[in-house]
């Protein structure tokens, strides 16, 4: 774990880092040499740049928001804050889906880091708060072919062993990672427990 509790972290000889964009970028800079980053002045670098920054500063926080609320037990549609972040994600996801419709990956036609960001993002999310991807074609074509990357299936046998690579490239939701029924039922008993002492 990195010193404020975060992850995802690597380490090598030069030190310890975190901030998956960071490490992303480390990554593909230190042992890659450059590769899956598009250059200033090449074709499709504007595309590039959005979308590798979207991951983490619209994507993620849009969808962490909606499963934030879900989690903490306010998912009525009704409510203000859950409106407002659906009505966030529906907006999200439908730009990307035409992005992925005039081009196989988010940058152009070459895979690239601004692919590796948002692939996490969504489906690593949806295993979190199930999330139905049928309005979005594009969207689950591009996720099947960055996952059935050779690279990627190395990264996630290394990084996620125990996850279910299949789970989250369908339309439909995934099943929710088995530990958060378990972690909810043990808030819920111990606020039980904590309420009655």
């Amino acid at each position: 774990m990195h010193v404020l509790g975060e992850a995802p972290v690597i380490e090598d000889e030069n030190g310890r880092l975190t901030e998956s964009a960071a490490c992303v970028e480390y990554i593909a800079q230190v042992y890659g040499n450059g590769r899956y980053f598009v250059k200033p002045g090449e074709k499709g670098y504007s595309d590039f740049l959005y979308w590798s920054h979207h991951a983490n500063g619209t994507l993620m926080p849009a969808l962490m928001r909606l499963y934030s609320l879900k989690g903490a037990g306010v998912s009525e549609p009704t409510n203000p804050a859950v409106k407002r972040s659906a009505e966030r994600v529906d907006a999200v996801l439908p730009a990307m889906g035409t992005q992925l419709s005039r081009s196989k990956y988010l940058a152009g036609n070459e895979f690239t880091a601004a692919d590796i960001m948002s692939l996490v993002c969504i489906t690593t999310i949806r295993q979190f708060a199930p999330m139905d991807l049928t309005s979005y074609p594009d969207v689950v074509k591009w996720m099947a072919l960055c996952a059935g990357r050779e690279g990627s299936e190395r990264a996630m046998a290394k990084g996620d062993p125990d996850m279910d690579l299949a789970a989250p490239l369908g339309a439909k939701s995934p099943p929710q990672f088995a530990g958060i029924e378990k972690a909810k039922a043990k808030a819920i008993e111990e606020r039980q427990w904590i309420s009655r002492a």
